[in-house]
């Protein structure tokens, strides 16, 4: 007989498949129509789900669309990690990769797309913005234990400071994207890298 943490390992798995497939669908639909012309229904049959299972997993629209912003900002952390596994010693890089893979993603998805064009939508922008407070807590907890864990082994106090005022930046360019002529991960990584250079200097002695 299984043993509870299996069972458990397993119902979370399932769980996780479950919500990855609704998110999926979700991005599907905006491929083809604005947030705003999309129903829970909608998302709940591209999914092969019922209306009622949907809820139960995101409670409300508004939790389904922060789902998938959460999920947006796990690809931050994915980018900045491969980074950042790719430039070991080199910080400005790294960061310069990472937010420039990130920034190419999310003008790239659909939901942001929706976000910038058309008509204001006051739930999406919200959610970066005044209710950006779950978005940010999970990708920087995610982030610092990256920084932790890479060349970088900040001490958790320290990789905090960086993932969080990272975060915060560029989640912030989301509603007001680079221009062309605005290099903002070159910025970003020289702002960021004496930062890193003092953690470094700091183990050092």
């Amino acid at each position: 007989m299984p043993s509870t943490g299996s069972r458990n390992a397993a119902q979370g798995f399932a769980r996780e498949l479950l919500r990855t497939s609704i998110l999926d669908a979700m991005r599907e639909l905006l491929l083809l129509r604005d947030w705003s012309k999309i129903t829970l229904t909608d998302v709940a049959t591209g999914a092969g789900v019922s209306r009622q299972t949907l809820y139960n997993e995101f409670g409300s629209r508004g939790g389904l669309a922060e789902s998938y912003a959460i999920r947006l900002a796990d690809d931050l952390v994915d980018h900045v990690e491969t980074a950042l596994a790719a430039n070991i010693g080199d910080a400005a890089a790294s960061i310069r990769e990472g937010l420039a893979g990130y920034f190419q993603d999310a003008a790239r998805d659909p939901l942001v797309q929706s976000l910038l064009t058309g008509e204001v939508k006051l739930d999406l922008l919200r959610l970066i913005t005044l209710d950006a407070g779950p978005l940010i807590a999970h990708a920087t907890g995610r982030l610092s234990g990256v920084i932790q864990r890479s060349w970088i082994a900040a001490t958790a106090e320290q990789a905090d400071t960086f993932a969080h005022a990272l975060v915060r930046l560029a989640i912030s360019f989301i509603p007001t994207p680079p221009g062309p002529d605005y290099d903002a991960p070159t910025e970003l990584g020289r702002v960021f890298s004496p930062y890193v250079a003092a953690i470094l200097a700091a183990r050092s002695h």
